[in-house]
C-alpha cells in the first residue's frame, strides 16, 4: 500500500512537470506577439478552451469534490495563471474590433465554469458531485487533447513533420502517460479516460514522426518556433501557411 502511494505521488509529480512544459510552449508565439504588438492571424480560442479545462480540472481536484488529487490542483492552478495571461495579452494586442469578441468568449467560458461549479455545490453531494464534475472535467480534457488532430492530418497529407516538433510530441505522450498511471493507481476514471486518449494520440504522433522525419525539408527557425505553438494549441495550419506566404511576399 505504501509503495502504491509513493508511485501515485511520483507519477503525479511527473505529470505536473510535463504539464508545465506544455502550458509554457506558447510563450514562443507570445514573445513574437509582444515584439510585433500584433496578434496577426493567431486565434485566441485554444487558450480560452485550455483556460476552461484548467478551471474545471482545478474544481474537480478540490478535496470536497475529489480527494487525494492535490497534484492535479497544483498544475491546474498554474495552468489557470498562464492561460489567463495569454488571454490578457490577446486582449491588449488584438485590434479594437476583436476585443469585444474575445471578451464575449471569455464571458461564456467563465459563465460555463461558474454555472457548473454552482450546480455541483447546490444540487449534488458526495459521490454524485464527483460524478457531475468528473464528466465535465473529462469532456474538457478530451477537447484539449484532440486539438493536434489537424496537425496530424497535415503531416499525413504533406508527408512531412515540419509542423510537428518531436520534443513537444514526446512531452504530450509522457505527460498523458504519467497522468494515466496516476489515475490507475488512484482508481480515478475521470482522469484515466481523457489521458488514455491523450496517450494514444501522443503515441500516434511519435509513430508519424518516425515514419516521416527523414522526409522533412529544410525549415526556417521562425517557422519551427511557430509550429511549436500551433502543435500545442491546435491552430489551423492553413493560417500558418498564409502567414508565411505573406512574409515572403513582403520581405
Amino acid at each position: 500500500m505504501r509503495d502504491i502511494k509513493i508511485l501515485h505521488t511520483t507519477f503525479g509529480i511527473l505529470g505536473d512537470v510535463f504539464g508545465l512544459l506544455l502550458f509554457m510552449a506558447p510563450m514562443i508565439t507570445f514573445k513574437r506577439i509582444i515584439r510585433k504588438k500584433s496578434t496577426e492571424q493567431f486565434s485566441c480560442m485554444p487558450y480560452l478552451i485550455s483556460l476552461l479545462q484548467c478551471l474545471l480540472s482545478a474544481w474537480y481536484s478540490l478535496p470536497f469534490v475529489s480527494p487525494n488529487n492535490l497534484l492535479v490542483t497544483v498544475i491546474s492552478a498554474i495552468g489557470i495563471g498562464l492561460e489567463a495571461t495569454y488571454v490578457l495579452i490577446f486582449l491588449i494586442f488584438t485590434p479594437k474590433k476583436g476585443k469585444a469578441k474575445i471578451c464575449g468568449y471569455l464571458f461564456v467560458v467563465l459563465s460555463i465554469f461558474s454555472s457548473l461549479a454552482l450546480v455541483s455545490m447546490l444540487a449534488f453531494h458526495g459521490n454524485k458531485r464527483k460524478l457531475f464534475c468528473g464528466f465535465a472535467f473529462a469532456a474538457a480534457c478530451i477537447m484539449m487533447y484532440g486539438s493536434p488532430l489537424s496537425v496530424m492530418r497535415l503531416v499525413i497529407k504533406s508527408k512531412s513533420v515540419e509542423y510537428m516538433p518531436f520534443f513537444l510530441s514526446l512531452s504530450v505522450f509522457i505527460n498523458s502517460t504519467s497522468w494515466l498511471i496516476f489515475a490507475l493507481l488512484g482508481k480515478d476514471p475521470f482522469i484515466f479516460v481523457p489521458n488514455a486518449a491523450g496517450t494514444i494520440l501522443g503515441a500516434v504522433q511519435l509513430i508519424l514522426y518516425a515514419v516521416y522525419h527523414d522526409k522533412k525539408g529544410e525549415v526556417k527557425k521562425d517557422e519551427i518556433n511557430e509550429s511549436v505553438d500551433q502543435m500545442s494549441t491546435g491552430k489551423l495550419q492553413d493560417e500558418k501557411i498564409v502567414d508565411i506566404q505573406n512574409e515572403n511576399a513582403n520581405p
